[in-house]
């Protein structure tokens, strides 16, 4: 048996990402003589913790320089390979911005509990699924529950800056690592592949690196 260590940016505000991981599980299910850990590490699209909320298509409107009709049907064509994954995005047009700063904090303390990866999927449904916004508190308890976590105790972590410190760091290692567009997977601290890739190329390159010669 191979094994090979994974490490995830993304951000939960971030579609791509939540593809990315969906296809990730498809390229490693392929792949029976691999088995990978998988950490998952903090990014933010909108860094801004006081940011006003805004509906998602005219923000990306904005953002982009792109007509708000060209945003819909980018969005349209991500729900549609979302739903093919199985993922539940069906509310994606609906959702507003938001900050995701806490909802991090909550991965990090999941990943304590081995509970990060089930963390973030509640994560990724409440956001596209149900355009819940991650950056309030109680849908962030609700997430902590639905992944298997104890509510009382994640809302003693969102009371408190516990993990704060340790998000900072993971967004300015990878920052400061290059890394300006996620999802972005880092395959054994040393190959990046960048973007959410189809899973035969996935598991193509997942192999390849496995069947390297260790150091």
């Amino acid at each position: 048996m191979q094994q090979i260590k994974i490490d995830l940016v993304s951000d939960i505000a971030c579609p791509w990402c939540a593809i990315g991981y969906a296809r990730l599980e498809q390229a490693l299910s392929s792949l029976p003589d691999i088995t990978a850990s998988i950490e998952w590490h903090a990014f933010e699209l909108n860094p801004d913790k006081n940011m006003a909320k805004e509906p998602i298509l005219p923000a990306l409107s904005r953002k982009y320089g792109r007509p708000e009709a060209e945003m819909r049907a980018a969005q349209e064509n991500m729900i549609r390979i979302a739903t093919e994954l199985g993922l539940n995005f069906s509310n994606m047009q609906q959702r507003y911005t938001c900050n995701t700063f806490d909802a991090h904090r909550l991965v990090k303390w999941a990943a304590s509990q081995h509970k990060a990866t089930a963390m973030k999927q509640a994560l990724f449904n409440a956001y596209f699924g149900e355009a819940a916004d991650v950056s309030n508190h109680e849908v962030l308890l609700q997430c902590a529950q639905s992944a298997g976590l104890d509510k009382d105790a994640a809302a003693k972590i969102l009371a408190t800056d516990e993990y704060a410190d340790i998000v900072d760091a993971d967004i300015a290692r990878y920052q400061h690592a290059g890394i300006s567009s996620v999802p972005a997977f880092i395959i054994n601290n040393k190959y990046l592949i960048s973007g959410a890739q189809e899973p035969s190329q996935l598991a193509a390159a997942l192999q390849q690196i496995a069947a390297e010669p260790a150091a």
